[in-house]
């Protein structure tokens, strides 16, 4: 491996090596400085008040603004995320924490207790708080395992999966999940921690039962944060072209509570809940609990997906607007160390936020190096300011988190666009939302992934379709039904199948097949092969005569040849040795028995495989099928337009023979047609085609018609029947 090689690789999974060498820092040095001390002051206040939805104590949520940076700053491809919590994620790894530590599990006696739940029971909150901490850091450490262990087998491609639609749905379920879960501390209303399906309703219900001993103070706080912080934020939306760095008003809102708090002692004299004790420093690695993995290992499957899901999503949009790349797989990589990394210092999963995203690059950041700054900023909170922070009402903190879910909440209006547009999608959007609003977040996830994989079976097993022909004096051939000037030609039926075919589409490739043509070809062959059995009988008692000219009675006998279809028929003859009599049978004609034949007005059906991408093996045998069940009732069968790689597909699985050959295949419907009408040209100057039938006789004689001598024009029995045809 050569230097240069091995350099190539060194970047591929440092990225830092890249673009750290090219940083122009006289340019971008003084915009990354302000966008990350910006986005620090953001991510300081959001890392509190998510640490809510993971129901730990808000102090860890400070960790988790930090530590991730360091590594996705090595690691990372984007230059504008900014990595750390996000309460769609949050609130994920906060049901998998409340369904392993519920409240329940650590009542005590009232001489040990620390707490008291909502039902007057005491509870050991220090334990309960250790052992959520625990659960959360490894989830965050399971989390980042399997996001490596997805980037190195390069299966990034599995966010494609969830569609655009999908995403929009979860995330506003999550939204209001998020907005139940937060309007309890708003309210400062105790209920018990409700997870699982329903468990939004049951919160919901439980708050409102109690809503009577609302905390005024700390609603007070929650309405007046929640209404100041849309306010700004709309400012800052509709002149962010005016205003060179938006309004950090989260900040400036929790400074100002934090100081109201502190002044009128709210805590003491309005008994309003407020943070209490954030650690300052640093708690020591610890190693997570590895037996608890098997309990979280499918949340954490899912909590994988939609975290390394919204942070590339949002990364793509930045990158496509300042014109670079990022690579999915090592996203991938770089969460997961992220992760790993920041699960042993007790912090919970980590993507990205759109809010503090946008913070990040409108505030003129180039590069990661305004990340590193804004972890600069979240750690001088937890080193030195996080005392200052005490005081501050959680409601305060739940109304931060409220506030920024105004944009999710927006996608709502995305459902009648997407109505007008798709309503398929439109469907999978709302399915999906109203899936992870009953269900919970992860179930609500994997029913709208299964909705939408199943939307996809269903358009593929029943696809467009449609009869095609073609505009006068061109080679275009378009939907009979949506072109008015278009025409069929002459004795050709074109159909145009839009979808991969395979054995769970091959009946509606037959039902089309069907109501293009106007006529079911097996049902046409066995009425054929009814009344040429009747034909037969009535040839050999001399009530009908085979003529070159076609089947004619014999003068003055009453003609008993309209038999009724119910008739038996008489199965001994057809075991007699035969031998065949050429005649001409009209088949579009009337004929001289009774049996319903559908006419058949065509003599060639062209399929149009130009959206057919592959066939299955079951599809192969099917279309062969197809071709001699045509090809019995004088329906020559083409193929057009087909993708290269169908040939070699039909050949490896024996499609060709004697009777199905290469020759029926044409790059274009139009050279398709040409082809059948130099054919019909060419057969109309030759003698008639004559339908053989078999005649039923007693004897190898052979067999006269009448007792006198007969006209010229009539036939003597020829060559043996072709057995097959009439069994």
């Amino acid at each position: 491996c050569s230097r240069k090689r091995a350099f190539q690789i060194a970047k591929s999974f440092l990225p830092i090596l890249e673009w750290l060498p090219n940083y122009r820092v006289k340019e971008w040095l003084m915009s990354d400085i302000i966008s990350g001390v910006s986005t620090g002051l953001v991510a300081t206040l959001q890392g509190l008040a998510y640490a809510l939805l993971v129901a730990v104590p808000v102090g860890y949520g400070l960790y988790s603004a930090f530590f991730p940076i360091l590594t996705y700053f090595f690691l990372g491809t984007s230059r504008h995320i900014s990595v750390g919590p996000f309460p769609v994620v949050s609130l994920m790894v906060g049901s998998v924490v409340l369904s392993m530590a519920p409240d329940d599990n650590f009542l005590i006696d009232g001489s040990n207790a620390t707490g008291i739940n909502g039902t007057g029971t005491l509870i050991d909150t220090e334990s309960r708080d250790a052992q959520r901490v625990l659960i959360a850091s490894t989830l965050t450490f399971l989390v980042g395992i399997l996001q490596v262990i997805f980037g190195v087998l390069q299966i990034g491609f599995i966010v494609r999966y969830l569609a655009d639609p999908l995403v929009g749905g979860f995330t506003t379920a999550a939204a209001f999940q998020v907005l139940v879960s937060q309007l309890k501390i708003v309210l400062n209303v105790s209920t018990k921690n409700y997870n699982g399906v329903l468990s939004i309703i049951y919160t919901l219900i439980e708050t409102f039962e109690k809503i009577g001993t609302t905390n005024i103070a700390d609603l007070i706080a929650g309405l007046l944060t929640i209404f100041v912080c849309m306010v700004v934020k709309g400012i800052n939306d509709r002149f962010k072209h005016k205003i060179p760095i938006p309004i950090p008003i989260e900040v400036i809102v929790t400074i100002v509570a934090t100081g109201i708090s502190y002044a009128a002692d709210l805590e003491k004299k309005y008994n309003a809940g407020i943070v209490k004790s954030i650690p300052r420093g640093f708690l020591p690695p610890e190693p997570p609990d590895v037996s608890l993995f098997s309990q979280m290992i499918a949340a954490s499957f899912s909590i994988a997906i939609v975290a390394y899901a919204i942070a590339v999503s949002v990364g793509k949009v930045y990158a496509t607007k300042h014109d670079y790349a990022i690579d999915g797989n090592q996203e991938f990589i770089a969460f997961g160390f992220s992760n790993i990394f920041s699960g042993a210092f007790s912090c919970f999963v980590a993507t990205t936020a759109l809010s503090r995203t946008a913070v990040q690059e409108s505030t003129g950041g180039k590069t990661q190096v305004a990340g590193i700054i804004s972890a600069g900023i979240v750690l001088i909170s937890i080193v030195a300011l996080g005392k200052l922070l005490e005081p501050l009402q959680k409601s305060v903190l739940a109304a931060v988190v409220i506030a920024n879910l105004k944009g999710m909440f927006m996608q709502v209006f995305d459902v009648p666009r997407l109505w007008r547009q798709n309503k398929v999608d439109a469907m999978i959007w709302v399915f999906t939302c109203v899936a992870s609003i009953i269900l919970g977040l992860d179930l609500g996830l994997l029913a709208g992934l299964l909705f939408g994989l199943l939307t996809v079976v269903l358009r593929v097993q029943f696809p467009s379709w449609g009869g095609f022909g073609n505009i006068p004096g061109t080679d275009i051939y378009k939907k009979v039904k949506d072109y008015k000037n278009v025409i069929e030609p002459e004795g050709v039926k074109i159909l145009k199948f839009s979808s991969p075919i395979f054995y769970a589409n091959i009946d509606g490739l037959k039902s089309s097949l069907k109501s293009t043509v106007g006529f079911d070809a097996v049902k046409v062959y066995n009425k054929r092969l009814k009344a040429l059995r009747k034909i037969q009988k009535l040839i050999k008692k001399g009530k009908l005569k085979a003529t070159k000219n076609g089947i004619i009675s014999e003068p003055g006998i009453n003609n008993e040849a309209f038999e009724t279809d119910e008739e038996p028929e008489d199965n001994e003859d057809l075991q007699v040795p035969t031998k065949e009599v050429e005649i001409q049978v009209d088949w579009n004609s009337e004929l001289p028995v009774k049996v319903n034949i559908p006419k058949v007005p065509i003599h060639s059906l062209i399929l149009d495989f130009g959206a057919v991408t592959f066939l299955d093996i079951v599809a192969v045998r099917s279309i062969k099928t197809i071709i001699r069940e045509f090809e019995r009732i004088d329906v020559r069968v083409y193929f057009a337009s087909y993708q290269d790689n169908l040939i070699s597909q039909l050949e490896r699985s024996a499609f060709f023979d004697d009777i199905v050959r290469k020759d029926i295949f044409f790059l274009t419907v139009h050279d398709a047609v040409l082809y059948i009408r130099n054919q019909m040209t060419y057969s109309d100057n030759q003698d008639p085609i004559f339908e053989k039938i078999s005649l039923m006789q007693e004897s190898k004689e052979p067999m006269e018609f009448t007792e006198a001598s007969r006209p010229d024009d009539e036939l003597d029995v020829q060559e043996e029947v072709h057995t097959s045809e009439l069994n």
